[in-house]
């Protein structure tokens, strides 16, 4: 029986250095990421909680499904960069601490959009910069360089700054129909054995092949 790549070796393909899995890779517990979803970077791959997800501090969380492809350079900012905005200076005086810091209080409270979220099978092209609370809905493609303000729709195809929606990868009625087949969370030897069909087939094809048997 074919077998699967493993998804828990952090560089799946020994000849190129740069691209690592994600699930193996992160420790931080306020990064969630799904199996085979990986990172391709030719200098600091496996820095990618520090260098690509920035002023994480939480309590909010990133979460990122199975089978995505993440493009060098692609930065997530969270609600840690937010600002107060309703006096008449946004600089953040008490995070430099002195007698400054006894006024952190003022910092508390700002505005949340809460967990920043990128479905499943979604490809987010080079350079592009997610902010907060956005959600990327499965089956996305986020064109490189983009700026990702809003929420992208599932198979949703956006780019720009601010990003904007291209067109739809497919009707909303077959998009329903990938979304009821889910093939993302088949079990990897069933992905394995209709790798063609979930790369290359029609629809009807994936409905066909969807397993029949719970899992």
């Amino acid at each position: 029986m074919p077998v699967p790549p493993d998804p828990t070796i952090l560089r799946p393909m020994p000849d190129q250095p740069r691209v690592v899995l994600l699930k193996p890779l992160v420790t931080s517990p306020l990064i969630e990421v799904g199996e085979y979803s990986y990172y391709d970077d030719p200098d600091e791959p496996t820095a990618f909680e520090r260098r690509n997800v920035l002023y994480h501090y939480g309590p909010e969380k990133l979460i990122i499904g199975k089978f995505c492809a993440v493009g060098t350079g692609v930065r997530f900012i969270m609600n840690g960069a937010n600002h107060r905005m309703d006096g008449p200076s946004t600089f953040p005086f008490p995070i430099l601490g002195g007698s400054w810091s006894a006024h952190f209080d003022l910092l508390t409270g700002l505005p949340n959009r809460g967990d920043t979220v990128v479905g499943n099978d979604v490809w987010i092209g080079h350079g592009v910069t997610v902010l907060p609370g956005v959600r990327i809905g499965d089956g996305a493609i986020v064109g490189a360089a983009s700026v990702v303000t809003a929420d992208v729709p599932d198979y949703g195809i956006v780019g720009g700054n601010p990003a904007r929606l291209i067109r739809t990868r497919y009707s909303d009625q077959d998009i329903a129909r990938l979304r009821a087949v889910a093939w993302w969370d088949w079990p990897a030897e069933h992905i394995t054995g209709h790798l063609r069909t979930i790369m290359s087939g029609s629809i009807a094809d994936l409905e066909a092949a969807t397993p029949h048997t719970p899992w």
